[in-house]
């Protein structure tokens, strides 16, 4: 007993508490050394491998390229200076922590984006921050889990259950056009496209998803309210490279808010995928007696859809990964439809010899029909219109880049290698600025797009949601809700500048 109060007495005295805390820090120190010792040398490894592709000056062979990456206009600048420098690929550096390959060439782009889906998988500096609002969904899963997604959502994503929601497209856009009227009269005499726009990008997909009415175009909502803030908040936080350790970004000012917002758009969600399990439930107990099969007695929605696929084995998907589809749904389909949207009208705005083309084009197919509502086979009986549409998907991108990573070397033209676990940032917008692949690329032409000239151009050439066995389905129903909501908006009114 009086050895053991001796040694307590020992371990609990000034000293030995000192003698603990420079054993703390010595192996803290030691631990934190390792870590350095073997960032800086998988750091020098990479570097070696890619010495064959051009590098852009850095700051330094440590820091590399780390700021120079920027969410602006000054990035998109950036871009052009180095497709015009490089031609086709490069590669950057942030730091020694995040090794990356930037293709702007549809030569080099097209060999990543149709690789197999089988060695794809999404890279952790752009999913990695989606991962705590978007989960294991199909955008960022992969391997079997991936495929087994792809299988179940499927259905999800035919065209004849994208035919079901033009008539909801047209409803959006006229509630749009009524607030428009309504505010002209009141003498508002400016505003702000973008908002409106994405308000009716939102309501469109909160019906097609959930048969949620949100009223959000007339009030606040404060699920939409929490989506829109979720995704400047991920933004935000790419451009932050501390923000990038999850153990860091919590504690900030920025995670807390996005905290919050994720506990508002999770808590719908869930809500919604519980309350639409039970009523299919209920459907199935009744259907003996009514000769009907589940969700038949209403149009089904995306959720619907997928709480109703089964795989080979008879298994749905869970609650969670309901959850998760539902969430990525809204979260892919907004914010590009809306900027698409708006570049167009303001393209057409600038260049009104082909506004008035179109214009004429649509009131040539509307001509002997009551009211003004756009059909799905309407879609493909506007080819001007459509021309303008993708001319302006060209020339303003609204997905900028894609990234990929691979669990294998991947080989590119000019005998170069793409070492397994560097990032593939493919610029889409850099692919359709590049001067090799399109005469004039700053210019707005549609005719870039008439039949005879698309014959002899790369189909990577133009990608505006990217492509191959990766591409998001969820950005389908984006642009299929783009080209109604375009027409719409034409039909009663002329844009100017």
């Amino acid at each position: 007993m009086a050895l053991l109060y001796a040694v307590l007495l020992q371990v609990l005295s000034w000293s030995g508490l000192c003698l603990f805390l420079r054993l703390l820090a010595t192996g803290l120190a030691g631990v934190l050394g390792v870590w350095t010792v073997r960032l800086l040398a998988r750091h020098a490894w990479y570097t070696r491998r890619l010495s064959r592709f051009n590098t852009p000056p850095t700051h330094s062979w440590l820091i590399g390229h780390l700021g120079q990456m920027r969410s602006t206009e000054e990035g998109l600048q950036q871009v052009d200076e180095l497709v015009q420098t490089y031609k086709h690929s490069c590669c950057w550096f942030l730091g020694p922590f995040y090794h990356l390959v930037r293709v702007f060439h549809p030569d080099y782009v097209k060999p990543l984006l149709m690789a197999s889906a089988n060695i794809t998988v999404k890279d952790e500096l752009i999913y990695g921050h989606l991962r705590p609002w978007l989960g294991q969904s199909l955008l960022i899963s992969s391997g079997e889990e991936w495929s087994r997604k792809r299988r179940l959502l499927t259905p999800a994503f035919h065209f004849d259950i994208l035919k079901n929601y033009i008539l909801t497209f047209n409803s959006s856009t006229d509630t749009m056009h009524n607030k428009w009227h309504r505010l002209v009269a009141e003498g508002t005499t400016n505003i702000e496209m973008f908002d409106q726009i994405t308000l009716m990008t939102l309501d469109s997909l909160l019906k097609c998803a959930f048969s949620y009415q949100s009223n959000c175009q007339e009030s606040t909502s404060e699920y939409v309210s929490a989506i829109v803030e979720l995704s400047d908040l991920v933004i935000d936080r790419r451009l932050r490279i501390l923000h990038h350790w999850d153990w860091i970004y919590w504690k900030t000012q920025q995670g807390q808010r996005f905290k919050r917002a994720l506990n508002v758009v999770h808590r719908f969600t869930r809500d919604v995928v519980q309350k639409r399990r039970a009523l299919i439930d209920q459907q199935r107990e009744t259907e003996a007696l009514t000769n009907q099969s589940a969700g038949q007695q209403r149009k089904k929605d995306f959720v619907d859809i997928i709480l109703l696929s089964k795989d080979e084995d008879g298994q749905g998907l869970t609650d969670e990964e309901i959850q998760a589809e539902a969430n990525t749904f809204m979260f892919a389909g907004h914010d590009t439809t809306a900027s698409a949207i708006c570049w167009t009208l303001y393209n057409l705005a600038r260049h009104t010899h082909y506004q008035e083309k179109c214009r004429q084009e649509l009131m040539e197919l509307m001509e002997g029909r009551e009211g003004h509502e756009i059909e799905w086979d309407d879609l493909s009986n506007l080819p001007f219109t459509t021309m303008c549409i993708k001319e302006s998907l060209r020339l303003h991108s609204p997905v900028q880049a894609v990234t990929r990573n691979y669990t294998q070397d991947m080989t590119l033209p000019g005998d170069l290698t793409v070492p397994k676990g560097v990032i593939c940032l493919v610029s889409l917008y850099g692919t359709h600025h590049n001067p090799e692949v399109w005469t004039n690329p700053h210019e707005y032409d549609p005719l870039r797009f008439e039949p005879t000239g698309t014959k002899s151009r790369s189909a990577h050439g133009f990608i505006p949601f990217s492509s191959g066995p990766r591409f998001a389905w969820y950005v389908t129903l984006g642009y299929r809700r783009k080209q109604p909501g375009l027409f719409l908006i034409y039909n009663p009114l002329k844009q100017t500048p």
